[in-house]
């Protein structure tokens, strides 16, 4: 694992790219958030994380998300579900997750909603978009988005946030921009049938130029930040 030192400057290298790429296409100072994806990471990475003001953290795998988090559970950290899911497993989502990327389908997003404590404030929720229309990915085609949309949106205890996806590799910027607007296209289709959506989760290391210019408002980044992920558990 780098050291301390490395991911703190490794952050700040991230929040460098994505402060140029704001001037650079645009966008308003700030209007980009890191999400730190620390999946197979230990806590102390995600404690020295924190001395740098990193409050988003992001993971795939649950039963190492709910140890880091019962761990961590004093830190004022935000915790985000980029994973694939089970429908068997929404309950520990729905009761552990601030945010939740990955929802491609009514019956995930019925059982987030029924599962949320209402001690706890709505679970914020992205669709999953398939843009690519990758059968190895999940995530809602083109087609089925605004329907979903509209029946995720009238769910109590969960919050419509907006879309997700994980394009297939694109060779050069021209092509990242192009697969990135046609999410940022789907987006704004929802939008102006009346969904109040504020977050488009967009982008990594390779490619979150690409998806800045295209109106990304959060970029995933984890091996720039914490180096070479560790085995999945």
């Amino acid at each position: 694992m780098p050291t301390n030192t490395i991911i703190k400057d490794n952050i700040e290298q991230a929040r460098k790219r994505i402060a140029a790429a704001e001037t650079k296409f645009n966008r308003t100072a700030n209007s980009v958030s890191l999400l730190a994806v620390s999946k197979t990471q230990p806590t102390s990475a995600i404690l020295t994380a924190l001395e740098q003001q990193q409050f988003h953290f992001g993971e795939n795998y649950l039963q190492e998300a709910f140890d880091k988090i019962d761990t961590l559970q004093d830190q004022p950290i935000i915790w985000h579900y980029i994973g694939a899911i089970q429908s068997n497993k929404t309950r520990p989502i729905a009761v552990h997750f601030d945010w939740v990327h990955s929802v491609s389908s009514l019956k995930v997003a019925t059982r987030l909603s029924s599962q949320r404590p209402e001690t706890l404030p709505d679970l914020n929720i992205c669709l999953q978009f398939n843009v690519s229309n990758e059968s190895s990915k999940s995530g809602a085609s083109l087609e089925e988005l605004a329907i979903l949309a509209t029946e995720i949106a009238a769910l109590p205890r969960i919050k419509l946030r907006g879309l997700m996806a994980i394009p297939q590799k694109a060779e050069t910027f021209e092509q990242q921009r192009a697969i990135f607007h046609a999410v940022q296209q789907a987006q704004q289709h929802l939008i102006d049938t009346g969904h109040p959506l504020d977050t488009l989760s967009l982008g990594m290391s390779a490619d979150l130029e690409a998806a800045i210019a295209e109106g990304s408002t959060m970029v995933r980044i984890g091996t720039a930040i914490f180096g070479p992920r560790k085995t999945a558990p």
